[in-house]
C-alpha cells in the first residue's frame, strides 16, 4: 500500500523515536486502524471502526514503522483515544492479572507486523502502568490476593528457569526435566527466595532476577546431585522429596546416601528410607545411626542383613538409642536368645520399629490369655512375628468367636495358635469362611469341622480353588471314592487336602491299581483308611512283597485290612510273623498287628493252648500222634484257603530266605 505523502528520512526517524522512548522495551504499542482508501480526502474522512464494548477496544497493533508513519497522517490522528494517566485507570481482575504476568514473566513474546495483542487499558501510553496502581483499594484482602498472584507468577518463572537449566546444563530430557520440576515445589520456592535475597548483595545488585536465580541453581550443585541420585536407581518423586527435605544441602544428602549404601541399602530402597523417615534421618548424624546398627548387630542381626532390615523398616533410624534398647529388651525379656531375635527381625523387620510399644504389649498380653507363658509367647513370636501386625479388635476377636461356634474350645485354639500361628494372621471373611462353607457343603458337620481344624490347622491356609477343591475332585473321579464317603474321607484325613496331586496322590493311586485292586475296592479301602494315599510308594513295596512272598497272604487280606501299610516292617510285621511261625499259629492281619505287645502275647498263648487241646484229642482218637500237624485247626476259620495257594504266577508261595 502506498501513501501520497512526502517526508524525509530524518523526520521519519525523529518522529518514530521521539513519540515514545520506551517503545522497544514495551510489549504493547498504540493501536490504530488503517483506512481501506489509498488517498484519504480531508473533506470526507473515513469513519472510525465500530468497536465491541465487550472486547475492551481490541485493535490491530503495528510495529514502530507503521505507527510512526500513521502519526504523520492528520486524518488518522483523530482516531487516537484521549490520553489517560495510569493513576486514574480502573482495572478489572483479568487486566490486573495480565499486567502482572507481563511484568514478571521471564521473556517477552516477540512482536512482528500484523501481530494482535490485547489493547492496554490505559490508553495510548506504550509503557505499562506502575504496579502501585494494582494495589489501590481499601480492602487489604484484595492487595494480598494481588501479591499472591504475583508470587505464583514468579514461582512459575523460577520453575521454567530450573527446567531450562536441567535441559541445557544437566543434559536431561525435557520430559524428565518437567517431571523433576513438578516434584521440587519447595526447592523452587527456595530458588525464588534466594534469588530475591541476592538483590541486596552488591555483587548481584545489577543482575536481573533470572540471572540471580540461575546463579543460585548453579552454586547449589543440585543438578549433579539429581544425576547421581538417578544413577542410584531413585525415581524422580523420591529425588524431589529428598532435595526438598534437605533444603538444597547437597553435601548432607550425599553423606547419608553413602552411609545407607555402606550398610547394603541399595537401589530404590534408598528413596524409600528417605520418604518414610522424613527429615528425621537428616537431623540424625552418621555417628548416631552407626551406634544403632552396631547395637543391633550385637543382638543377633547380622551385618549383611542390616540393609534388608533398614529397607523394610526405616523407622528404626528415626529412634533414639534409648528407644531402640527398650524395644529390643521387650523381646529379649520373653526368653529370646540372640539367634531367635536376629532371625525374627530379619523375617519381619517391622516387628521392631513399625508398631507402637504400647500396642505390642497389649498383643502379648492377649496371647497370654490362651494359657501361654512368657517363654511360649517368645518362641511363638520368634517363629511367626507377623502376629504383631494383626489387630486384636478387627482380626483376633472375630476369628475366635467364629472358631467357638465350630465347637473349638480354648485348648483347641491354643493348639491351632502354636501349630499354625498364620491362621491368626489371615483375613477371616476372605480366607477362612469360604473354606468352612465348602466343607459344610460336602456334608461334614460343624463339630467334625472343628475337630478337623484342631487336628490340622494348616488346612485354613490352603487355597480353596487351587488346592482343596482339586483334591476333592481327584478323590471322587480318580481314586474311586463315592459321593457318600467323601465327607468321611476328608473328615478322617484332612491332611490329604494338602497333598500334591501330581507328586503324591496320583502316583499312589496308580500303584494300588497296579496290584490288581479295582477302582471300586480302592475307593472302599480309602474310605476305611484315608491315610493310605499319603504313604511313600517306595516304603510300600517291601511291605507288600513280604506280605505276598514270605507271609504267603492273599491280596484279599490286604483289601480287608489296608492299615497293614501303616505298620513298620522291621519293628512290627516281621517280629510278630516270626512269633506266629514259632508257635505254629496264624491270625488275620487285624489281630496280628492292631494290638499291643501284651495283647498279642495273650492271644498267641491262648491259640497255642487251643491247638494243643485239639492235638491231644486227635491223638486219643487215632491212638497215634499226628507229627505232621503244625497248625491250630481251631483257628482254621480265620484262615483262607488261598493262604496256601495262589493263581498269580508271579507270587512265590514259599521263600527260601
Amino acid at each position: 500500500m502506498m501513501f501520497c505523502h512526502t517526508t524525509t528520512s530524518t523526520t521519519f526517524l525523529h518522529l518514530s523515536t521521539h513519540h515514545n522512548p520506551h517503545h522497544q522495551s514495551s510489549p504493547f504499542i498504540t493501536n490504530f486502524s488503517l483506512s481501506s482508501s489509498q488517498n484519504p480526502q480531508p473533506s470526507d474522512p473515513p469513519k472510525p471502526p465500530i468497536l465491541n464494548p465487550n472486547t475492551q477496544q481490541i485493535l490491530r497493533t503495528h510495529n514502530s514503522k507503521s505507527t510512526s508513519f500513521l502519526l504523520l497522517n492528520p486524518h488518522q490522528q483523530q482516531w487516537l483515544p484521549p490520553h489517560e494517566k495510569n493513576d486514574d485507570v480502573l482495572l478489572s481482575e483479568e487486566e490486573k492479572a495480565r499486567i502482572l504476568e507481563l511484568t514478571l514473566v521471564r521473556k517477552r513474546p516477540p512482536q512482528f507486523p500484523g501481530s494482535i495483542y490485547t489493547r492496554p487499558p490505559h490508553g495510548n501510553d506504550l509503557s505499562l502502568p506502575p504496579l502501585n496502581t494494582l494495589l489501590k483499594g481499601d480492602d487489604d484482602s484484595e492487595e494480598g490476593e494481588i501479591l499472591m498472584k504475583a508470587i505464583k507468577i514468579r514461582r512459575e518463572v523460577c520453575l521454567e528457569i530450573f527446567i531450562d537449566f536441567l535441559v541445557r546444563k544437566g543434559k536431561f530430557g525435557i520430559t524428565y526435566s518437567k517431571n523433576m520440576g513438578s516434584n521440587l515445589g519447595d526447592f523452587i520456592d527456595l530458588v525464588m527466595i534466594e534469588a530475591a535475597a541476592l538483590k541486596k548483595v552488591p555483587e548481584f545488585s545489577s543482575f536481573s532476577f533470572n540471572a540471580r536465580a540461575r546463579k543460585f541453581i548453579e552454586e547449589s550443585n543440585v543438578v549433579p546431585l539429581i544425576r547421581w541420585l538417578k544413577h542410584n536407581s531413585l525415581s524422580h518423586p523420591q529425588i524431589g522429596r529428598i532435595i526438598c527435605m534437605a533444603k538444597g544441602d547437597v553435601q548432607l544428602i550425599r553423606e547419608h546416601v553413602e552411609w545407607l549404601k555402606s550398610i547394603h541399602v541399595n537401589g530404590r530402597y534408598i528413596g524409600v528410607v528417605f520418604t518414610r523417615v522424613g527429615e528425621t534421618i537428616l537431623r540424625h548424624s552418621i555417628e548416631e545411626m552407626d551406634e544403632i546398627v552396631v547395637y543391633l548387630e550385637k543382638k543377633g542381626v547380622r551385618r549383611d542383613w542390616m540393609g534388608y532390615v533398614i529397607s523394610r523398616c526405616p523407622e528404626l533410624l528415626a529412634f533414639s538409642m534409648e528407644e531402640v534398647k527398650t524395644r529390643v529388651s521387650f523381646y529379649t525379656d520373653m526368653g529370646m536368645n540372640n539367634h531367635d531375635f536376629g532371625t525374627m527381625v530379619y523375617d519381619f523387620p517391622k516387628v521392631l520399629g513399625y508398631f507402637a510399644l504400647e500396642e505390642m504389649k497389649q498383643k502379648v498380653n492377649y496371647l497370654k490369655e490362651f494359657g501361654l507363658g512368657d517363654n511360649d509367647v517368645g518362641r511363638l513370636l520368634a517363629f511367626k512375628p507377623q502376629l504383631m501386625a494383626c489387630s486384636i479388635e478387627e482380626r483376633w476377636k472375630p476369628l475366635l468367636k467364629f472358631l467357638y461356634y465350630l465347637g473349638i474350645d480354648r485348648d483347641g485354639m491354643r493348639r491351632m495358635l502354636v501349630i499354625k500361628p498364620m491362621v491368626f494372621c489371615v483375613d477371616m471373611e476372605a480366607t477362612i469362611v469360604p473354606k468352612v462353607r465348602f466343607l459344610q457343603d460336602l456334608g461334614i458337620t460343624d463339630d467334625a469341622i472343628g475337630r478337623m481344624l484342631v487336628r490340622f490347622p494348616p488346612l485354613l491356609t490352603y487355597s480353596l480353588y487351587k488346592k482343596i477343591r482339586p483334591v476333592v475332585v481327584f478323590l471322587l473321579t480318580k481314586a474311586g471314592v463315592t459321593q457318600k464317603n467323601i465327607a468321611k474321607v476328608v473328615a478322617l484325613a484332612p491332611e490329604l487336602l494338602g497333598c500334591s496331586i501330581a507328586h503324591k496322590l496320583d502316583g499312589n493311586v496308580k500303584y494300588y491299581l497296579s496290584l490288581g485292586i479295582s477302582l471300586r475296592l480302592l475307593g472302599e479301602m480309602i474310605a476305611d483308611f484315608p491315610m493310605l494315599l499319603r504313604y511313600n510308594v517306595e516304603l510300600l513295596r517291601p511291605k507288600y512283597r513280604y506280605l505276598r512272598r514270605t507271609m504267603i497272604r492273599p491280596l484279599k487280606d490286604l483289601i480287608e485290612f489296608p492299615r497293614f501299610f501303616s505298620y513298620s516292617l522291621e519293628d512290627r510285621i516281621i517280629p510278630r510273623h516270626k512269633v506266629l511261625l514259632e508257635n505254629q499259629v496264624n491270625f488275620k492281619l487285624r489281630y496280628m498287628l492292631a494290638s499291643s505287645d501284651e495283647e498279642f502275647k495273650q492271644r498267641v498263648k491262648a491259640a497255642v493252648e487251643k491247638r494243643q487241646r485239639f492235638e491231644s484229642g486227635a491223638t486219643a482218637l487215632h491212638e497215634e500222634p499226628a507229627d505232621s500237624e503244625t497248625m491250630d485247626y481251631s483257628s482254621v476259620s480265620e484262615l483262607d484257603s488261598s493262604s496256601f495257594r495262589s493263581n498269580d504266577p508271579n507270587i512265590v508261595l514259599f521263600d527260601s530266605g
